[in-house]
């Protein structure tokens, strides 16, 4: 049988209230008292710690980084620190793997492959690199992928931090459409120096609204997930 997937879309918020959601979420999936779940959500500006966090990734202290407006948080995900701002689009799938899909490497390459598919809406080519989660564009020819190794200046247009417990998954991947770039100046984004952070604005120009790419999101996941979509309905997180 197919997956189906219900979507919600939280609309922008902080990112306290839907982590603490998606735990509610995991333990209800977990205990089969609902199906697969797909939230997508724009959060207010925040930093997020992951598991493998190093402090000197953080570049302010507490007290700038609140005069920024950035609020720091940990989390149980995999990975670095990271940013979630407006003009990101954040889809943290809450998705039984088993029986079929019980590979977390094939998981993290369906991510990246539903962020791939949702840039070439604007004619942006992407992939990925080995030993960098993420979905990885050539900034000097943005709508042309040969490879990593071919490319004149790797960026990070979507990031990837994820947390799988009994097959059930928990957060997701990051989307950039037009954050504020220069909020990335507060860190080491997944703690990589060597290359900068993109957004589709910085691309091409276009800023497209998060709430209808969305949508698209949740479809291109469905397709790669070889699912159907139930639904998209609205929800605030409580």
């Amino acid at each position: 049988m197919r997956r189906k997937l219900n979507g919600v879309w939280l609309g922008r918020c902080r990112y306290e209230p839907v982590h603490e959601l998606q735990r509610e979420l995991h333990g209800r999936r977990t205990r089969a008292e609902i199906g697969d779940t797909v939230l997508l959500v724009e959060h207010d500006p925040v930093i997020t710690l992951g598991r493998g966090a190093k402090p000197e990734n953080v570049l302010l202290p507490p007290e700038l980084l609140a005069e920024r407006g950035l609020d720091l948080v940990s989390t149980g995900r995999g990975g670095d620190v990271t940013l979630h701002a407006p003009g990101q689009l954040v889809c943290y799938p809450i998705l039984d793997l088993s029986p079929d899909r019980c590979d977390v490497r094939r998981y993290v390459a369906d991510l990246t492959e539903t962020m791939r598919r949702l840039a070439l809406d604007w004619e942006l080519a992407g992939g990925s690199v080995p030993e960098l989660i993420g979905l990885w564009v050539d900034a000097a020819a943005p709508k042309r992928w040969s490879g990593w190794q071919s490319a004149g200046r790797l960026a990070k247009l979507g990031a990837i931090g994820v947390r799988i417990s009994r097959w059930i998954t928990l957060h997701g991947f990051a989307f950039n459409l037009s954050p504020d770039l220069s909020l990335y100046s507060a860190i080491v984004p997944c703690g990589i120096s060597a290359h900068d952070v993109t957004s589709v604005q910085a691309l091409t120009g276009a800023a497209p609204p998060v709430e209808r790419c969305a949508r698209r999101a949740l479809e291109l996941l469905a397709e790669v997930l070889d699912a159907e979509v139930l639904d998209l309905r609205t929800r605030a997180p409580a």
